[in-house]
Formats: structure tokens, C-alpha cells, sequence
């Protein structure tokens, strides 16, 4: 089967969901070449989209720009949290579910900062494959990867290694931090 993910923005207790969105609400739009327009929402696996330019991402992102959140990518296979009998995905319920806009393709943020751990990803250097290119956010933040179909299946220490963190994106490189190296690709 595969495993569902809902991007969250949490609380201080690192449990408590305060925000978090639903692939299937953000729809794009593109113009095909005759000119007629093409609606798409997201999947809700993991590398269905985690892909640099991916409009859920993206949109995702608008909640965090030059605004520092506690993230996670919950998946809905993760473990429990810990005094809890349920995970993060699970408590993601209809009252903190937000809907943000996908912004235009200028308004892209370059840098993936993590506030926690004083470091941050330029999406500019993250590698190519095919013209493929993995965004780091999704990745970084997500717990309970491995357990399901549509997983990242690469080996890696970097998978959830920012899960629950302190996390935004900017346009501006931020002063102090370390330069945190992003090379997955599928």
C-alpha cells in the first residue's frame, strides 16, 4: 500500500498540529501549446511530489517564507508520537487544514533554513537528474519514510532528519547559518 503525507505546521510541544495542507486542494494550472489550460492537483506520496517547481510544495512553502515554523511531512504510517496513542497525520483534522495559493513561478524561495539546527539547503544546488531535481523540504522534514509505496527509496541519513524542527525559506541566505549539503536524487 502506499503512505499518504500531510505537510504540518506544529506547536512548541512538537505534537500539537496548528496548520497543515491536502495535496488534492492545491490545483495548478497550466496552458497547453493550443492553448487550452490543464488543471492538476498533487499526489499524496511522497515523491508524487516532492519535486522542485511542485505547486503543493510551493504553496506549502508560502506558510514558512521569512517565517519560522516547527515542520513535519507527516506520513500516515509514522510512528506514534511519544505519550500519544496517534501520529501527527492522524491528528491533522479539518479545523487547522489551510488551503494557500500556489505562487507565481517568480516567486520561488532559494533557501530551505532550518532555525533549529542553524543551517539551510540552496535549493539552487540541488542536483539534477533527467531534469529531475528532489525538493529538499519534503524530505528533510518527513517521518515514517520507508513504510510504504511511493516512498524515497534511496538509502540516506538525510531522510526526516529535520522532522519537528524550526524551519522557513527565504530569498535572503541567512547570516551565521551553515551551508547544509542536499544531494539526493532518485
Amino acid at each position: 500500500m502506499g503512505q499518504y503525507y500531510h505537510p504540518a505546521i506544529l506547536g512548541e510541544n512538537k505534537k500539537t498540529v496548528k496548520a497543515w495542507v491536502y495535496s488534492h486542494d492545491i490545483k495548478e494550472e497550466w496552458t497547453r501549446e493550443d492553448g487550452s489550460v490543464f488543471k492538476s492537483g498533487s499526489g499524496l506520496k511522497l515523491m508524487e511530489h516532492s519535486w522542485l517547481k511542485n505547486g503543493f510544495v510551493r504553496a506549502f512553502e508560502t506558510l514558512i517564507a521569512d517565517n519560522p515554523k516547527r515542520v513535519v511531512w507527516a506520513g500516515d504510517y509514522a510512528d506514534d508520537c511519544k505519550g500519544r496513542k496517534s501520529n501527527v497525520y492522524s491528528r491533522c483534522k479539518d479545523t487547522e487544514k489551510v488551503t494557500p495559493n500556489v505562487p507565481k513561478e517568480d516567486e520561488d524561495y532559494r533557501f530551505v533554513i532550518n532555525h533549529t539546527k542553524k543551517c539551510y539547503v540552496d535549493k539552487n544546488e540541488v542536483p539534477d537528474n533527467d531534469g529531475w531535481r528532489i525538493h529538499p523540504l519534503p524530505l528533510l522534514t518527513c517521518e515514517g519514510n520507508g513504510r510504504g509505496g511511493g516512498d524515497y527509496r534511496g538509502e540516506s541519513s538525510l531522510i526526516g532528519l529535520w522532522a519537528r524542527d524550526v524551519v522557513s525559506v527565504s530569498n535572503t541566505e541567512p547570516k551565521g547559518f551553515e551551508k547544509f549539503e542536499f544531494d539526493l536524487v532518485e
